[in-house]
């Protein structure tokens, strides 16, 4: 009786402890962050040690990135049980010393998500979903092949749908320049399009099947549904995938499948041309395809086309300063950004979208739209800083009230302006201005002399970077002078 009793105790202890255990492990893993915090003094040596590692550039400020993080936190704790782990890491880019690293990786706005590969020296977009699960999903295919190998019509079928791109290159072996020149293109464009390979055409769908390659077959959603290329020297096939992967008229509508190709047309450097129109409306099917039939003319020669439902457009209406009532309407972009409406039959004047020029303008810190950006800036003849800022942004309400600062030191001072200029609402010049982040500033001297602003921002850093820049008063007509003088000279010898 004794005896069982204790080994009834025995067994007891040994249940709490397990019991006991097993609450500090789950307490463990709960507390426990698989996202690797990484900054200027450890970032290199960390990035060095993996062939593959996600890192996400965020600011503490940033709502999106509050938003994500704990949707990182957890892709990042399934994919450390991946095989191999995945790692992912996170550098707060509004800390003064990790702006260098944002810098070097182009970070321009947040979160900013790269994938880094072979210990940094290849670094990529991350272009995949913002929610836990479609994170893992994106960065399994992402660490995993550059091209899926097609050995059955279940592998094809499964791998080529009907609303995406996919690049699939056929070869009699898989060796050769051919072959190597198709995985480099692979990897090198992975986080844009999926690749497959395969050695027999007959498991591919859409088309004969009597292809013996080597030969690159592009399937997508639009216009022929597949394009070949044979040209396998790695740049002709980055060219005939970018090319072959726009649609001929790119369609802006609510179908999410569209998304990925309207956000190409966007950032497509060609000029563009956009026709917005209720797509239920009456007419609306003939002057689609009067309209794609002008598209289909105008191919190759450097001009992009897209057609805009009204009811999705709103985004772009808004980008453009444009109303509802205008439509149809055609808007048209050219290269270096200059734009034009077309509403009805004639002259297309440029079109400028600007705030009204304020009728008051005594703040220390002087307002600038486009349409008074020319007179302010370029004619004033006085040494102007201007900010270009977002009324969202965080770093541009921090700079604020030291502008301000800046502004009142300045009062008595009548050769120097400092102005600012939104951003969101007003077109800005690309060809003098190269505004790819908020806030940029610029500092034009009375002289013309335009340069960036990109020192500390402090008030004591921008006054000194002002008075280092500027023209003093009297400077400029002394250099029209000497100028005068030394042409005269010229003309007299």
């Amino acid at each position: 009786m004794a005896s069982r009793v204790s080994i009834c105790f025995f067994v007891f202890v040994l249940c709490l402890f397990a019991s006991f255990f097993t609450k500090i492990g789950a307490e463990e893993s709960e507390s426990k962050e698989f996202v690797l915090t990484l900054d200027s003094s450890n970032f290199t040596d960390t990035v060095s040690k993996h062939d593959f590692i996600v890192v996400e550039f965020y600011a503490p400020w940033c709502g999106h990135c509050k938003k994500l993080a704990p949707e990182f936190e957890k892709a990042a704790s399934i994919l450390s049980s991946h095989d191999p782990p995945v790692i992912l890491a996170k550098v707060d880019a509004n800390e003064e010393a990790n702006k260098e690293l944002a810098s070097e990786f182009e970070i321009r706005g947040f979160p900013t998500i790269k994938i880094l590969r072979k210990g940094g020296q290849i670094a990529q977009e991350y272009k995949g979903p913002r929610e836990a699960d479609g994170i893992v999903d994106y960065l399994k295919k992402q660490s995993g092949p550059s091209s899926a190998e097609i050995k059955s019509v279940e592998d094809a079928s499964s791998l080529i749908g009907d609303k995406k791109i996919f690049i699939v290159g056929v070869f009699p072996k898989f060796s050769g320049e051919e072959f190597d020149n198709f995985t480099s293109l692979a990897e090198k464009l992975r986080s844009d399009y999926e690749f497959g390979h395969t050695l027999d055409a007959k498991l591919l769908p859409r088309g004969e099947s009597s292809l013996t390659g080597p030969i690159v077959r592009l399937f997508k959603p639009f216009d022929e549904l597949f394009v070949d290329s044979q040209d396998f020297h790695v740049d002709a096939l980055e060219k005939f995938v970018e090319e072959s992967s726009v649609p001929t008229v790119t369609i802006f509508n609510n179908d999410p499948s569209n998304h990925p190709f309207v956000i190409k047309f966007f950032n497509n450097p060609n000029a563009k041309a956009m026709l917005f129109l209720n797509f239920s409306s009456e007419g609306a099917d003939s002057l689609k395809s009067k309209y794609h039939e002008v598209a289909e003319q105008n191919k190759g020669e450097g001009i992009s086309f897209l057609i805009g439902d009204l009811e999705a457009s709103q985004g772009a209406f808004q980008y453009f300063g444009l109303k509802e009532e205008q439509v149809p309407l055609i808007v048209i972009q050219k290269a270096d950004g200059e734009k034009s409406l077309k509403a009805n039959e004639g002259k297309i004047p440029p079109y400028r979208k600007s705030e009204p020029v304020p009728e008051a303008n005594n703040e220390p810190v002087k307002v600038v739209v486009a349409d008074s950006l020319q007179d302010i800036v370029f004619n004033s003849g006085k040494n102007v800083l201007i900010e270009f800022y977002a009324p969202w942004c965080g770093h541009c309400k921090k700079l604020a009230p030291i502008l301000d600062e800046v502004a009142v030191s300045y009062e008595s001072d009548a050769d120097v302006v400092i102005a600012k200029l939104d951003a969101t609402a007003n077109d800005i010049p690309s060809d003098k201005f190269d505004v790819k982040g908020y806030p940029t500033l610029y500092f034009k001297s009375a002289s013309g002399k335009l340069s960036v602003f990109d020192g500390g921002r402090t008030k004591e850093d921008i006054l000194d970077f002002i008075e280092k820049n500027r023209d003093k008063a009297g400077q400029e007509d002394s250099l029209k002078e000497k100028t005068t003088t030394e042409d005269s000279s010229r003309d007299e010898l």
